[in-house]
């Protein structure tokens, strides 16, 4: 098979003739927003275009404020969760406990920083553990690392809103029975911010982040002066609300066991959460991105062990408990002890309560930074749903920020907000993912043997061996506290991966199999086109006009009697109408069963081995759910059933029924014939006489090229077309410059590296005709940049 190529010749005989050329019209009306567009670009603002994508990319101080977040906020919670596991045990000693685990925790820390900085370096691309696990490991190990991630991410949104709350009521006690609405808002907007984009995200959460920190340092600083100083107030006993205290005992751990220090080490273990984000966004960074991100998350765990540390000596000091309701928090106790009850001590406070507040709200977008991009992973590799792959409006996962929303929401509506009984939930995942990033980082090490690989292999090997260590603590004293079900639900998910997977599996199987041997089948000698209609109307004449244009064998309209009188009046409408030339078969269907009548009939076409069918189906588009309850869908039915016969083809013609308007229609028509420029002429006459162009010195707009001028333009590539193997070899692109499309032919060649579909080009060559469009044949090129 070859192609025919209208290569431009100089006419040498009188009255020659060029091909008519076809090209699009830029004044054609383009279909109106919808209502639910234009809500959603008011609300998030003008879309972005694909190539902004770099520009969306993060300094470091502000990819600090997205990705950290939520490692620096667990500061504000996680002493008092290593509390409130000790103080019910051995009382007032506990705050002779609670500096060893939290330095032993900082180790955990140091680790773990270490260890995502060699994962960093190796997986440049993003992906953190679920990346290093399945490279290591397969992509079956690598779904148990993804649903760990993932539940992480859920419960960082929930925890950290919940938490956020927690810091309002302690502030403001009387918006305590309305914890679960607060929580809920804070989710819609931490959502909505991250729809907006990456950088508009980052805008709205760097501001907070940092006046946290800024009240953190204050908070450390003015205790520390205080405690040197002998001026800081000691509470040392019950409270009124708080939990209760325990006696305390003699010996190394003041009378707790080990398995109760254990548990407290595991509730501190909150601290340490968050600290893979980093490395699952190496790309929002700017470049050279995997160094940025290295330095982020240096600083991010350096920030978040000053403060963690900074809390617990304060707590140790101060001596404050956690109350039974949550509120007030911990940090605030310490808060109101520090800054004291003068005028200026409540500024502060309240200075550091908003401050808390804002950094827990807004840690949750750590989650919505990392659960989009890790769940787009996921469905790349067809573990999920390939919606989750699409940028959205804003150019971000769109379709993972509504799931991570929707599912966050529902864990705050069931837990009733309440952190306490949120944190079982949160270390599991969050270690489980830590285990298996780090012990795929040391099989890395292992098989590549790179420059440097002992000392990358003991950090990660140590690394993994402390999160292993941690997950079985946190798993075996967290299980009855709810750890339970984050252990049942992780296999549950990995489960629901593979089958998502297997079932992309078969569809691609089922597409690919026979598919040369499907695109070479010969031709069968008949075509037949059989139109379905049940009434002589609008949709079924497109339909028939449809039909005509396959100039097929045979053409007939088909009408399944259901009512003979209608069927009557519909053969004398049909005759009447002048559609004789179309003839008309009445099929009988006594029993109504339109699909079986519809499958008999299409199988008694195909009976002779030699016909290809095809069943043209007229479908009444209704915009309104008024219409669509009051019309059926039995040509879905029909398509649904008769596709599955082998050469039985079915189309369906749409029709819109709600926006049809034959004089607005024929108008649109005759502003497209009637159309000047653009190098057309009415069919049938001669091209005026008439010296071609050469003008490359300037920029032409393509709705000045004519045939034979040899210009320059400048546009983006719309589509791109390439030969099959079998055919002669040629790439054609259509250049589109806002004032009309030209195809720019490359003959002798497949493919074209630099220049594909969104490109800038410049092309200059002479304007010639082309499978009936005005074409430029072979022209030289250039690639722009977006600014040009």
């Amino acid at each position: 098979m070859s192609t025919q190529l209208d290569i431009p010749t100089t006419p040498t005989t009188p009255g020659y003739q060029a091909p008519e050329p076809t090209r699009s019209a830029p004044g054609i009306p383009l279909p109106p927003d919808t209502w639910l567009y234009r809500a959603k670009r008011r609300l998030l603002g003008d879309p972005l275009h694909s190539e902004q994508l770099d520009e969306e990319r993060l300094g470091k101080p502000t990819a600090l404020a997205i990705f950290a977040s939520d490692n620096l906020s667990s500061s504000a919670y996680a002493t008092e969760e290593i509390l409130h596991v000790l103080v019910p045990v051995v009382g007032i000693a506990a705050f002779s406990l609670v500096v060893p685990i939290t330095l032993a925790m900082l180790v955990v820390l140091g680790f773990l920083i270490l260890s995502y900085r060699e994962t960093i370096k190796e997986y440049p691309s993003a992906g953190g553990a679920y990346l290093v696990t399945r490279d290591n490991f397969g992509p079956v190990v690598a779904q148990v690392a993804g649903a760990s991630l993932l539940t992480d991410y859920v419960l960082t949104v929930a925890v950290s809103t919940a938490a956020g709350t927690a810091a309002l009521v302690s502030a403001v006690e009387e918006l305590a029975p309305y914890r679960v609405p607060i929580s809920l808002f804070f989710i819609a907007l931490v959502a909505y911010g991250n729809l907006r984009g990456v950088r508009e995200s980052g805008r709205t959460f760097a501001a907070p982040t940092y006046f946290f920190f800024v009240n953190m340092m204050l908070l450390l600083g003015i205790g520390a002066v205080k405690a040197a100083s002998g001026d800081l107030p000691v509470v040392g006993r019950r409270l009124d609300g708080m939990i209760p205290f325990g006696e305390e005992g003699s010996g190394l751990l003041v009378g707790a066991s080990l398995f109760v220090v254990m548990h407290a080490f595991a509730s501190g273990g909150a601290a340490v959460t968050g600290v893979e984000a980093i490395s699952n966004g190496v790309t929002a960074f700017r470049r050279p991105e995997a160094r940025n991100a290295r330095q982020t998350l240096v600083m991010m765990g350096g920030g978040l062990a000053v403060m963690f540390f900074g809390l617990s000596m304060l707590a140790a000091k101060i001596k404050v408990a956690p109350f039974e309701e949550g509120t007030p928090t911990v940090i605030a106790q310490i808060g109101e002890a520090v800054y004291g009850t003068s005028t200026l001590g409540k500024v502060l406070f309240y200075s550091l309560q908003v401050g808390t507040l804002l950094i827990l709200v807004l840690a949750a977008n750590t989650g919505f930074a990392g659960f989009p991009r890790l769940a787009s992973f996921q469905a790349a590799d067809k573990f999920l749903p390939r919606q989750l792959t699409k940028r959205g409006h804003r150019l971000v996962y769109s379709n993972g920020i509504i799931a991570l929303a929707c599912a966050a929401a529902a864990l705050v509506v069931i837990t009733g907000a309440e952190v306490t009984h949120l944190i079982p939930l949160y270390a599991v995942g969050v270690f489980t993912g830590f285990t298996l990033s780090q012990a795929g980082m040391t099989k890395h090490h292992l098989r590549k043997r790179q420059p440097g690989w002992r000392r990358g292999l003991a950090i990660n090997a140590t690394g993994g061996v402390m999160s292993l260590v941690v997950l079985v603590v946190i798993a075996s004293t967290k299980f009855a506290e709810g750890a339970w079900f984050i252990v049942v639900m992780l296999p549950a998910l990995v489960v629901v991966f593979l089958r998502v997977n297997r079932q992309y599996g078969k569809e691609s199987a089922a597409l690919e199999v026979g598919v040369h041997a499907a695109a070479k089948a010969p031709i069968l000698r008949r075509h037949v086109v059989l139109v379905f209609v049940d009434q002589l109307d609008l949709a079924a004449a497109r339909a028939i006009q449809y039909a005509r244009t396959l100039t097929p064998d045979e053409l007939r309209a088909v009408h399944f009697v259901v009512d003979e009188d209608e069927a009557r009046l519909l053969a004398e409408d049909w005759g009447r109408l002048g559609l004789s030339r179309v003839p008309l078969e009445l099929v009988a269907c006594p029993d109504r069963r339109l699909t079986r009548a519809a499958v008999e009939t299409t199988a008694h076409e195909l009976s002779d081995g030699e016909t290809e069918v095809t069943i043209l189906l007229p479908d009444r588009k209704y915009r309104g759910f008024w219409h669509r309850i009051l019309h059926d869908r039995t040509a879905d039915e029909i398509l649904a059933e008769v596709s599955k016969l082998a050469h039985a083809n079915v189309t369906t013609v749409p029709f819109q029924l709600d926006s049809w308007v034959p004089e607005e229609a024929l108008a649109m028509v005759q502003t497209v014939r009637e159309r000047p420029g653009n190098g057309e002429r009415p069919a049938g006459q001669t091209p005026p006489s008439r010296q071609a162009r050469v003008d490359i010195g300037v920029v032409t707009p393509i709705e000045e090229a004519q045939w034979r001028d040899r210009v320059r333009i400048r546009g983006r590539v719309r589509s791109v077309r390439v030969a099959p193997r079998h055919d002669v070899p040629i790439y054609e692109c259509v250049v589109d410059d806002g004032t009309g499309r030209i195809v720019a032919v490359f003959l002798g060649r497949r493919d074209l590296a630099a220049i594909q579909v969104g490109t800038r080009v410049e092309v200059t060559g002479t304007v010639g005709i082309h499978r009936g469009h005005l074409s430029i044949l072979n022209p030289s090129y250039q690639v722009l940049a977006r600014e040009e």
